[in-house]
């Protein structure tokens, strides 16, 4: 069971390393936009994975007030975004 705990740790590592990567490289806000909830979702998948594995369930509380603020965030900036000019043209 233990090389499960170990595998699962390693894809959310690598998931994390890609997804910020993409939010450095990114071109647009659309793509940083993005990163940024992919992101936030593996700190969910990480948060969740570690209440697996510990058996606390009280780590749990932070998934809900994460899954709203980022839901809140998203729905905000997608909004109130502000297109991106590329060579003069819209």
């Amino acid at each position: 069971m233990g090389g499960v705990w170990v595998a699962a740790g390693v894809m959310l590592v690598a998931a994390a390393v890609v997804t910020m990567s993409r939010l450095l490289m990114g071109p647009s806000t659309l793509d940083r936009l993005i990163a940024v909830d992919t992101t936030v979702a593996v700190t969910m998948c990480g948060i969740g994975a570690w209440a697996a594995f510990s058996g606390d369930t009280t780590v749990t509380y932070s998934l809900a007030a994460l899954a709203l603020v980022s839901f809140v965030g998203s729905v905000s900036i997608a909004r109130f975004r502000v297109p991106d000019i590329r060579d003069g043209r819209r």
